[in-house]
């Protein structure tokens, strides 16, 4: 019996293969920070063997919240990707018992979205005759780090901005891109149509290639969370954000859309603005119709479960969304997906999964348009891009533009 991880975000640190009952691992960091939680190896020639996998730092992780109710996924053809039921947390060890059917297996934390299939994203975007590819400039590593245009901006045409995977090991969020693109690029889809007419979304499927391809959970090649540097992001330790936040600012920022996972909580929901300084009724009003309209579209997506107030406290303006609120006025959200399964409407093979991410992705069109006709989401104009970028941060006191 074999195990590797040298491919495209592979990541485990393999202690001993003795015993095939007593396979020890162990979670192995990001590349250059004291993040570990992700992991995604091939195991060879163990067809009809009984494993047991042991993670034996699984306490140690970034989210041990997260390994309660969580189940291992695996796949044989890399297309497939199937929950194991049995996998279990107990004395701060993850613990995975599979018996595979074939001698090739691969096991990883989430369903991986790998470098080649974003390549192929953004390639099949780039050929739709309604986008366009642009690189914004290099990471840390030098990859290019991609974005779709999707209509051509005009003075009445508001500007949508998406990005996802700044966390790396978080892939159900390009899963979500994907699904969101497919629907937006087809011609013969009339809410797709009816959004191009009236937006220019910029998307990015994926702010930290580095950290994807090194098998990161969280950080990028320089060990920066990107989510915590907008604020002020450094241009040598985290150009992705530096170089995204600028073409933001050029453009300007009607609607924000940030898309994650979350480890431990086993719901769809979105972290919302209300802490953010400025935050005010009218704000409240617009972020609410928004939200009420995905609840409509997606039996998925829920209300009652989510982060609680505070939790990130002075932090609070490092992070996209936030800072997005704050600095341009507009509604600005962070979605959360689940890395185990939705409580709501669990699925015992699949669990959560690159489909059902893809499914919701393609759902949050219909909000997107709502928002866009909806005589409120007119706030955030050409005049507060121009006050918000003379005044890069408000304070409590200061008003949102409307």
């Amino acid at each position: 019996m074999r195990i590797s991880s040298n491919f495209d975000s592979g990541a485990i640190e393999v202690v001993d293969l003795a015993d095939p009952q007593n396979v020890r691992l162990r979670l192995r960091a990001d590349n250059a920070a004291d993040f570990r939680q992700w992991f995604h190896f091939r195991v060879l020639d163990a067809a009809r063997t009984a494993l047991r996998l042991v993670f034996e730092n699984a306490g140690d992780a970034a989210y041990p919240d997260g390994w309660p109710d969580y189940r291992c996924v695996a796949s044989y053809d890399r297309q497939t990707w199937f929950r194991i039921r049995s996998t279990h947390y107990e004395n701060g060890q993850l613990i995975v018992e599979h018996t595979p059917e074939r001698d090739s297996i691969y096991y990883a934390y989430f369903e991986p979205y790998s470098l080649e299939r974003h390549l192929d994203l953004v390639a099949r975007a780039d050929a739709s005759a309604f986008a366009s590819l642009r690189s914004l400039g290099s990471t840390v590593e030098g990859r290019d780090l991609d974005m779709i245009v999707v209509g051509r901006p005009a003075p009445q045409r508001k500007s949508i901005w998406i990005t996802a995977r700044q966390h790396p090991g978080e892939t159900m969020a390009e899963w979500f891109v994907e699904g969101l693109l497919e629907r937006l690029l087809d011609p013969a889809d009339a809410v797709a149509r009816k959004v191009r007419e009236q937006a220019v979304l910029y998307i990015v499927p994926n702010m930290n290639p580095d950290g994807a391809v090194h098998g990161n959970l969280r950080t990028n090649a320089a060990g920066r969370n990107l989510n915590r540097e907008w604020r002020e992001p450094d241009p040598v330790a985290s150009p992705e954000v530096h170089l995204v936040r600028a073409e933001m600012q050029r453009t300007g920022c009607d609607l924000f859309l940030d898309i994650h996972g979350d480890e431990a909580l086993p719901y769809v929901f979105f972290s919302t603005a209300e802490e953010v300084p400025g935050f005010t009724a009218e704000s409240a009003l617009r972020q609410a119709r928004f939200i009420d309209s995905f609840a409509a579209v997606s039996p998925d997506f829920q209300t009652r479960e989510g982060y609680k107030p505070g939790r990130f406290g002075e932090e609070l303006l490092t992070l996209a969304s936030k800072w997005v609120a704050n600095h341009f006025g507009c509604v600005s959200l962070t979605l959360e997906m689940p890395f185990k399964d939705n409580a709501d409407l669990p699925d015992g093979q699949f669990g959560w999964s690159g489909a059902r991410s893809k499914r919701l992705g393609a759902a949050m069109l219909n909000p997107i348009l709502r928002h866009l006709e909806d005589n409120q989401a007119g706030g955030c104009n050409r005049a507060a891009i121009a006050s918000a970028q003379a005044t890069p941060e408000r304070t409590a006191d200061s008003s949102v533009a409307g």
